[in-house]
């Protein structure tokens, strides 16, 4: 049996989608001090005083990953959300059991997040790896996974919150991606390929790495 990295936390109930949905405008209204993320850790980077282009930045090389952190890829460090979005949804995409561990896999997709845990949602994020007993189970499948990113795109929601008050991003710089793709999984004797779409909340602070913050519930495209 198939069990696919990508779909776990996507089971979440309205009222938490709900929440999620407005933690995420909240930053990006620059009121995220009225909400509370759970403690996480991260980095920053530069992101220009408005939007950048939408269609622009391409998903980078992946960097070789250290060994406490198995196959998972260390962060890339660029300054535009869209870029670094489509890498966050690669590394989320990708993973391989058969060389990485349930704790590599935790620490390298950690490495990814914000260090400002005001803004942290590490459990979104963390929810996406399945426990470490059918990780077990998924590795002696010798079960992997590959990804290929399409496009990234900023929702109309986000848009719209950023045209209402541009200088609310200067609070937090959190920026809302929905980034599209195929993922393809493959275990002994099967594998299939699949479509994935997936809404990153990215923070770029001037003169700092981006990072992950959080993984949203799909807002409007």
């Amino acid at each position: 049996m198939k069990n696919r990295l990508s779909d776990y936390g996507v089971g979440w109930s309205p009222n938490r989608r709900i929440a999620l949905v407005a933690i995420v405008l909240a930053c990006l209204l620059a009121v995220a001090a009225a909400t509370a993320y759970v403690a996480g850790r991260g980095g920053q980077h530069h992101a220009p005083s408005t939007a950048p282009d939408t269609t622009s930045g391409s998903s980078p090389e992946a960097t070789k990953p250290e060994a406490e952190t198995g196959s998972v890829p260390r962060p890339p460090r660029v300054s535009d959300p869209v870029t670094f979005a489509k890498a966050a949804a690669q590394m989320l995409w990708s993973y391989d059991t058969r060389t990485t561990s349930h704790t590599q896999q935790l620490a390298g997709m950690e490495a990814w997040m914000t260090k400002e845990g005001q803004y942290s949602d590490w459990a979104s994020v963390s929810a996406q790896v399945p426990d470490p007993t059918l990780w077990s189970r998924m590795a002696d499948q010798q079960q992997h996974a590959t990804a290929t990113v399409a496009e990234a795109h900023y929702p109309a929601a986000f848009k719209e919150a950023l045209a209402d008050d541009p200088a609310a991003i200067s609070e937090a710089y959190i920026y809302a991606v929905t980034v599209t793709g195929k993922q393809t999984i493959t275990w002994t004797n099967g594998g299939g390929t699949e479509d994935r779409s997936i809404t990153l909340a990215v923070q770029c602070r001037p003169s700092a790495d981006c990072s992950l913050v959080a993984i949203a519930p799909n807002v409007a495209p």
